[in-house]
């Protein structure tokens, strides 16, 4: 099973973070990357830059309406993520306990769909199975 861990840092957290050292924020971040990949788990993992730099777009509109950040709306920011392949829910929620994060920050964990969760006699579902299987094997064949 695949599970998707998303960091949501209040503003509050972000302001806390501040005055933190970073070289420790780091540390315990890639300490905690670094069980993730020792136990096998770890599939995928990013930090997002700045809020700044993002951008929304709007579908409640024709064309879309597309919104640079910051986002004034948002009482909590998307600051990164994590996919991990485990065995259970109960193990998702075990290695999330263990994210190295502080007060004002949240872990929201969501099973990641496998193509087997869908019909497998849908046209696009297999058609996403072949693109996957290509796309492996090109990334198999680059390294």
């Amino acid at each position: 099973m695949k599970y998707m861990l998303i960091m949501r840092d209040s503003e509050e957290a972000i302001e806390a973070s501040k005055d933190l050292d970073f070289e420790e924020i780091i540390a315990a971040m890639g300490r905690y990357n670094e069980s993730l990949i020792k136990a096998g788990v770890l599939l995928a993992g990013e930090g997002l830059a700045p809020v700044e730099e993002g951008f929304v777009v709007d579908f409640d509109a024709t064309p879309p309406v597309v919104t640079d950040g910051p986002y004034a709306e948002a009482k909590e920011l998307f600051n990164g993520f994590w996919i991990i392949g485990v065995s259970s829910k109960e193990e998702a929620i075990e290695w999330a306990k263990r994210c190295p994060l502080g007060p004002g920050t949240k872990l929201e964990v969501r099973r990641v769909n496998e193509l087997e969760d869908f019909p497998q006699d849908n046209e696009w579902i297999q058609k996403e199975a072949q693109w996957r299987a290509d796309a492996e094997g090109r990334l198999g064949s680059s390294s």
